[in-house]
This record gives C-alpha cells, sequence and structure tokens, in this order.
C-alpha cells in the first residue's frame, strides 16, 4: 500500500490550491482515502474523507473544499478554495481497511503517505 501526497505551495489569502495523492496497492473504490493536516505544534486532524458510502468534510472546510476521485489516474484530489491563514499546514493522505470515513482520529489510520506543506501568506 502507497500513498504520494502532491500539490502543496504557498498561497495567498483567498487563493487555492488543488492537492492530489496517488494511491498504489489497493483499490480506492473499495476502501476510503482520507486527508489529515497537522499545524504546527498542534495534532492532526482530519480535513475530508472520501469512499463509495459518503464523503466527510470537517466543519471548517465545508464549501471551501471539494474531494474527488479520479479512478483512471488513481488520485484523491482535494480542491481548495477560499483558503485562509489557518489552513496552513502539513497535509497528509491516508487510507485504512476497516475505519470508515468520518472517523477523524488519526491513529485509527494504518497506511499514510509522506505530507505536502500548504502554506496561506501573504
Amino acid at each position: 500500500v502507497q500513498l504520494q501526497a502532491s500539490g502543496g505551495g504557498l498561497v495567498q489569502p483567498g487563493g487555492s490550491l488543488m492537492l492530489s495523492c496517488k494511491v498504489s496497492g489497493f483499490s480506492m473504490y473499495h476502501y476510503p482515502v482520507a486527508w489529515f493536516r497537522q499545524a504546527a505544534g498542534k495534532e492532526r486532524e482530519g480535513v475530508s474523507c472520501i469512499s463509495n458510502r459518503n464523503t466527510y468534510y470537517k466543519d471548517s472546510v465545508q464549501g471551501r473544499f471539494t474531494i474527488s476521485r479520479d479512478f483512471a489516474k488513481n488520485t484523491v484530489n482535494l480542491q481548495m478554495n477560499s483558503l485562509k491563514p489557518e489552513d496552513t499546514a502539513v497535509y497528509y493522505c491516508a487510507t485504512d481497511f476497516e475505519v470508515p470515513c468520518g472517523n477523524t482520529n488519526s491513529y485509527s489510520w494504518d497506511y499514510w503517505g509522506l505530507g505536502t506543506q500548504v502554506t496561506v501568506s501573504s
């Protein structure tokens, strides 16, 4: 099982970024893929998740972030619009074979990719 996150960068407040998580070694049709983030000095928190059963968004990103799956490319994308300084963090994608979307406990997820830094600053 491998996950590889990309797409981070520096963006001004109000700007947009799209993160991508390239997955291999499992079927994202059958298992959820989640995005987490960890800001400096804070715990890792669940941001969004997608599965066949449902999608999940953290309240503070609802309406600004959109998660989607591209089965042809084996990627899960996170389109982030109207970015705020408080969105600054390292973003990680993860999967697990038993945990459903909506479980925001990072310790419950077994497989992780390396993070990608998102910095929102003027």
